[in-house]
């Protein structure tokens, strides 16, 4: 009886052990727990970066002329479909092509820099209370081109457009003439470039002729559309009317002046849209590199979603050093079904951009110790988290971005080292290896919601013999960003009604 009584006691002690590791095993922390590291193919993104240099763009015009005519885009049941391209895979000879990568990459991060410089000093104007009401009308047309050389920094209406780094294949009049548009969630005004030029930059399709459009009408000077640009004057006519001119400066010295107009949009082989307010630029300067304008996609009410009324849209970036294409949709499913939501905030004192209620950032599976003063929106609107598509590196303030990189230096520190390339200070001599595994980095946001980004999305080809480097950047500026290398393969989505950003990887 004894031996029986010893034996069951074992095999009760036997059944409660392995029920506390099954309960251990099955709890949420455990379930939930990220890896704590991700896997670098160093050969197969290395490959990918010098495929750009061999990029042919008689051949990729070509293409998308077919693609323009047979159906670039599509009508989905709740609004529009477009394909989207990296910058660099422009098909045109009005971009000078680079020789090698790392030429390749200081020219981007040239360009993401002035765009960032923008975004801060146009937010800093904001709130400090400099309303549109606040800046300085113009009367005549030859005073908005003479002021088109005194504005600088903070009197700016957008981002530097320069900086975009994605396009797409825009049909704009009547009949459609397809134009390459960079496509910017950072900026309100839509425009072209138009004949006849006083000024205007070399693009890859002919400068848009308005007089050939049976659908160009000048805007008014008292129409609410005029009223809604930042900067605009009004131009009296011979036959007694006025026309609103318009004029967007951007942080880098970019500019774009002419006529504030209506016309016809069309996206693939949807239904045209007639009535979109444009501007119609005849003296345009500034790195805007073979693209004919700029479909804003703000969240201003000159904006393209705004004006056609989608509540709702969203895109997914390929890799900029791939040739493949993306799309964006406006219309359609909301943000809140993404694999993973966030809270969408908006600034009071600008309308623009679409914030994100960022809780935290981890490096190796564990949460950095960051104070939530560093990601969030004060009452003056300073500060906080935007998600911006013509932002390349992810910006964060130095608290932040310390932690972020110090913590990452620990969990690499069996990688050579490398120097500093630009604005990346943290690199690695990776020329000898094929892949590597490095820390994970995710981004959280409320309700435990977070967003783990693969390897190729923070640790990136700085050159063409193995030379990488960590794609995040101090910035002074309160204001974080979250840049479109980070949202590389991820199709990210806006739900204006909602006050949804939603994120969903690998949905392109």
């Amino acid at each position: 009886m004894a031996d029986r009584y010893h034996f069951l006691s074992v095999l009760f002690l036997l059944s409660l052990f392995a029920s506390i590791v099954l309960c251990r095993n099955l709890s949420p922390r455990s379930i939930g727990s990220a890896p704590t590291t991700a896997t670098l193919d160093v050969s197969a993104s290395l490959g990918q970066a010098l495929r750009v240099l061999s990029f042919d763009p008689d051949q990729a015009l070509d293409q998308e002329m077919k693609s323009f005519h047979h159906g670039g885009g599509a009508a989905t049941s709740g609004g529009f479909t477009l394909e989207l391209h990296s910058r660099d895979f422009l098909p045109t000879a009005a971009q000078a092509r680079h020789t090698d990568y790392k030429t390749l990459t200081l020219a981007r991060l040239h360009r993401d820099s002035a765009r960032v410089k923008s975004i801060a000093a146009r937010l800093a104007l904001a709130a400090h209370g400099v309303k549109r009401s606040d800046l300085k009308p113009l009367a005549e047309e030859k005073e908005l081109a003479a002021m088109a050389q005194a504005i600088k920094g903070p009197i700016v209406s957008g981002t530097s457009q320069g900086s975009g780094e994605y396009f797409s294949r825009v049909g704009i009049g009547k009949p459609a003439k397809p134009l390459y548009m960079v496509l910017d969630t950072g900026s309100d005004v839509t425009w072209v470039q138009c004949q006849p030029c006083t000024d205007c930059y070399q693009q890859s399709d002919p400068v848009f002729e308005p007089s050939a459009s049976s659908s160009y009408s000048p805007l008014p000077c008292d129409s609410p559309r005029c009223h809604d640009l930042d900067i605009s004057a009004c131009r009296n006519s011979s036959a007694g009317g006025s026309s609103c001119l318009y004029q967007v400066s951007y942080g880098d010295g970019s500019y774009t002046i002419g006529d504030f107009a209506t016309e016809t949009v069309t996206l693939g082989d949807s239904a045209p849209v007639s009535g979109v307010a444009i501007g119609c630029g005849h003296d345009n300067e500034g790195l805007f590199v073979g693209a004919a304008g700029l479909l804003a996609l703000g969240g201003g009410p000159l904006s393209f979603p705004s004006q056609i009324s989608a509540r709702t849209f969203s895109y997914c970036l390929v890799d900029r050093d791939s040739p493949a294409s993306s799309t964006l949709e406006l219309g359609g499913g909301s943000a809140s079904t993404a694999a993973v939501a966030a809270p969408m905030l908006r600034n009071r004192k600008l309308d623009t951009f679409y914030y994100v209620g960022l809780s935290g950032i981890s490096v190796g599976g564990a949460m950095l110790s960051i104070p939530p003063s560093a990601f969030a929106m004060d009452e003056s609107g300073s500060g906080g988290v935007i998600v911006d598509s013509g932002t390349a590196v992810t910006r964060l303030q130095a608290e932040a971005y310390e932690a972020l990189r110090d913590a990452f230096r620990r969990g690499t520190a069996g990688l050579p080292a490398a120097a500093g390339v630009s604005l990346f200070d943290t690199c690695y001599d990776l020329s000898s290896r094929t892949s590597v595994d490095v820390p994970t980095v995710a981004f959280h946001f409320p309700e435990g919601r977070e967003l783990r980004l693969p390897a190729k999305n923070y640790l990136i080809p700085v050159d063409g013999v193995g030379t990488y480097c960590l794609a995040f950047a101090p910035t002074k500026a309160p204001l974080s960003i979250i840049g479109n290398v980070q949202q590389q393969g991820t199709r990210v989505s806006f739900d204006l009604d909602k006050s949804v950003v939603g994120f969903t990887p690998n949905n392109c």
